[in-house]
């Protein structure tokens, strides 16, 4: 289990990832991303400073089930 606050869930049937944020003792879903761009507004949206330079970061984000920036159906 990863401590990363920022977890980019696995590839869905219909293609996007479920992105959510753990903040507040609890997880808050930001969206269903089709891309990393899609992933940066979500987190810009959510406060995250310069959230470009985080999504490579491990502290930051963690991929689950599958490659990182894919984003097609599972």
């Amino acid at each position: 289990m990863s401590s990363a606050p920022i977890v980019v869930h696995p590839p869905s049937a219909g293609g996007g990832r479920r992105v959510t944020l753990h903040r507040h003792g609890r997880d808050e879903i930001l969206g269903l991303a089709h891309s990393d761009h899609d992933l940066v507004v979500f987190l810009e949206a959510a406060g995250i400073l310069d959230p470009a330079q985080v999504l490579d970061d491990p502290r930051w984000i963690e991929w689950r089930g599958g490659r990182a920036h894919h984003w097609g159906a599972a």
